[in-house]
């Protein structure tokens, strides 16, 4: 594994679809509940690992706006395992890591909301990685969002830019993200970040999520470093 040191670029945020679970668990011929589990898994472990190697930002799309349309037993899996990292998340305060969430909570129930409010707070001044996890996070719906909130406010037509439409999203208060990865085969971005990944390098890989490991995040890193950002110049 490289080192937190080693001479290379490392993006100043990242953030991951973490796709594949289902089918991880159709190709072992278990229930789509245990790909959750084990995607799961893989999500600490490269959280972790992406605050020992020094990123500053992290975003992970956990849960989507059309992810509601699953089958019901899976949805509550899910929101499930929501709540037992929740819950486990007072054994790692020691790690350094700010969690916060994004996207649209009102129809989370109520304890989840709570046990989400409750660890951000308590994470809130840790100085490492901070960790966005988007829960009922759609792209679109998020830009109609910060839409609602500039007709709310009054501000007029020839004083709205980008920074202000930047200014009203969930990410308001961290930059764009540099690279977005996704594992499982698939090759598009899934109304995710939409507004923010302007400018975003992506890494595409066949991984299913759950086998998805430091050394692959390693492989998409090196990738990284190879690009030349040009962001519309020469």
């Amino acid at each position: 594994m490289l080192k937190k040191n080693e001479n290379r670029i490392l993006p100043q945020h990242i953030a991951i679809i973490m796709d594949g679970n289902g089918r991880w668990a159709k190709k072992k011929g278990l229930p789509r509940t245990a790909g959750h589990i084990a995607g799961a898994k893989t999500f600490k472990n490269i959280a972790r690992y992406c605050n020992k190697i020094g990123l500053k930002y992290l975003t992970v799309y956990a849960f989507s706006t059309e992810n509601w349309k699953r089958p019901a037993d899976e949805v509550e899996g899910i929101m499930n395992l929501l709540r037992d990292y929740l819950k486990d998340a007072e054994n790692f305060k020691d790690e350094n890591i700010r969690v916060r969430f994004i996207g649209d909570r009102t129809p989370l129930a109520d304890d989840i909301k709570e046990l989400m409010a409750k660890n951000e707070n308590d994470s809130k001044n840790a100085t490492g990685l901070t960790l966005y996890i988007a829960i009922n996070y759609g792209g679109r719906d998020e830009i109609v969002k910060a839409a609602q909130k500039i007709v709310d406010s009054g501000i007029k037509a020839d004083e709205i830019n980008e920074q202000l439409i930047s200014d009203m999203l969930y990410t308001c208060d961290c930059p764009d993200p540099d690279f977005i990865i996704r594992p499982s085969g698939e090759y598009r971005i899934s109304n995710y970040l939409i507004w923010q990944s302007a400018y975003s390098e992506f890494w595409y890989s066949d991984i299913l999520w759950p086998d998805f490991t430091e050394k692959h995040l390693e492989k998409a890193i090196a990738d990284f470093n190879k690009r030349n950002r040009r962001f519309g110049g020469i």
